[in-house]
């Protein structure tokens, strides 16, 4: 299997793990945004010529691509591309979007970018599991059972105690 591509007098493998977020971390990448935004964004990336989608996955609060792009672009450029035309289409969708999101800016400033190299395999997997371990993540319990400060086992609804010290138990 041919895992290089060409152009006219290059040979390239660029794959690039590609995160962005939207504005503030919103939670806003679920329902029927989450169809619009997974359309708009594949729709972007078959436009530009020679740019591969190879695997994506849209969490409640980002998005992992894992994409190919030729040399002949800059991963910056094509960020600006993806990021800038991918809001007007999401605005012009859902143009009561438009007063959440002050001055039509959908996406936080800047992404986050690794070269895959060979490790691609491990990178789709990644993808692949991100949105069930945000899942996991999210139900874990932030209960406490002991107490950092003191060591005690914390019981359940029970009052605290009134301490002799003071500013503790209130």
């Amino acid at each position: 299997m041919k895992d290089t591509k060409s152009l006219s007098h290059t040979s390239y493998r660029c794959k690039y793990h590609i995160v962005i977020v939207p504005k503030f971390r919103r939670m806003a990448i679920y329902n029927k945004l989450r169809h619009d935004i997974r359309l708009i964004i594949k729709t972007l990336i078959e436009r530009k010529p020679g740019v591969e989608l190879i695997e994506g996955e849209l969490c409640p609060d980002h998005i992992h691509l894992l994409l190919e792009i030729p040399p002949k672009y800059s991963v910056a450029e094509f960020m600006g591309y993806l990021k800038s035309k991918s809001t007007l289409m999401i605005f012009d969708r859902h143009a009561s979007m438009e007063y959440k999101y002050g001055n039509r800016k959908f996406w936080a400033r800047g992404y986050f970018v690794d070269t895959v190299g060979k490790n691609e395999k491990t990178v789709r997997e990644y993808i692949q599991n991100q949105l069930a371990e945000d899942k996991l993540s999210d139900q874990m319990s932030m209960e406490e059972f002991i107490d950092p400060f003191t060591g005690e086992p914390v019981e359940g609804d029970k009052k605290k105690k009134k301490s002799k010290r003071p500013f503790e138990g209130q």
